[in-house]
């Protein structure tokens, strides 16, 4: 059953290969297998992915229901409702988690020396019960669904510039000025030509020039350093600018309104206490970074 779900999650049979860590033919023989012993077919082999029959995707679905009751299984008999132990799954974004994540996820290490902790560092929304993630720090507005969150803080999009290249070019006065300036882009966050502000009327688009556009918002912060443009970033991710002045804010009273942080994990009967543990000692240290 693992071996299935692992070819069905991750579309091919050598990527569940790479993820189990077992042979390609022994994912293969596994699964014919499976196959034969029930007497049904489970997969369809396409040109780019797997794909499920009908009696696929109803027994893929009870399969991750009986791994989960095994997981909870061996999750008790492992003691994590006794006391603060075993491997928490944690999934932070890319610079939240090296700014502010992992600083708070080290000291809580080092407070629980019977809990090992495994950090994902990615920008991707992962699916917290299908890739078996205990807990997330998530940007934005949360979707109704069964995730429990707990905000820990709220964050500004804001615009930023060198003093260098503002001392050239002079300083934009309003969000209408900005088509006279040259402008960083960043492709995952401000695509195209167009960002918006916040006025008293509501909310106004503005088209902007860029003379360079990258696909990291660690890239976006460097080029802006190095004078050449202006940038749009979130607060957090130019602290430590701000702090030394090789950047400054621009327009704040134009800003969007402000984007929560939280804490998310799934909703649960009991709560492991590895989990209430990390919740409780890192709700209150993130609140202060993110407000500091």
């Amino acid at each position: 059953m693992t071996i299935l779900v692992a070819a069905v999650d991750r579309g091919s049979l050598s990527a569940a290969s790479r993820q189990l860590g077992i042979p390609l033919a022994t994912v293969s023989r596994r699964i014919s297998e499976l196959e034969k012993h029930l007497g049904i077919r489970l997969l369809l082999r396409g040109n780019r992915r797997l794909v499920l029959t009908d009696a696929g995707q109803s027994y893929v679905a009870s399969c991750r229901s009986i791994m989960e009751d095994v997981a909870e299984v061996e999750r008790k008999a492992a003691g994590e409702y006794l006391a603060p132990r075993g491997e928490l799954v944690i999934s932070v974004p890319l610079v939240m988690g090296r700014i502010h994540g992992l600083p708070v996820i080290a000291e809580f290490i080092r407070a629980y020396s019977d809990i090992r902790v495994r950090v994902q560092l990615t920008d991707r929304k992962v699916n917290l019960i299908e890739e078996h993630v205990d807990v997330a720090l998530r940007t934005g507005e949360l979707p109704d669904s069964g995730m429990i969150a707990i905000r820990v803080g709220l964050i500004r999009q804001v615009l930023c510039a060198s003093p260098s290249y503002l001392a050239n070019r002079s300083t934009p006065i309003e969000p209408a000025d900005l088509a006279l300036f040259d402008c960083v882009g960043y492709e995952d966050v401000t695509p195209g030509t167009s960002w918006e502000f916040r006025n008293r009327d509501g909310l106004q688009t503005v088209s902007v020039t860029w003379r360079l556009m990258v696909n990291s918002i660690e890239g976006a912060v460097a080029a802006a350093e190095q004078g050449a443009g202006i940038a749009r970033v979130l607060s957090y991710q130019i602290d430590q600018q701000m702090k030394s002045g090789s950047l400054v804010t621009l327009l704040e009273e134009y800003e969007l309104p402000k984007t929560p942080v939280s804490l998310i994990y799934p909703s649960q009967k009991q709560v492991p206490l590895k989990l209430r543990a990390f919740l409780d000692f890192a709700s209150p240290r993130l609140r202060q970074r993110l407000e500091g």
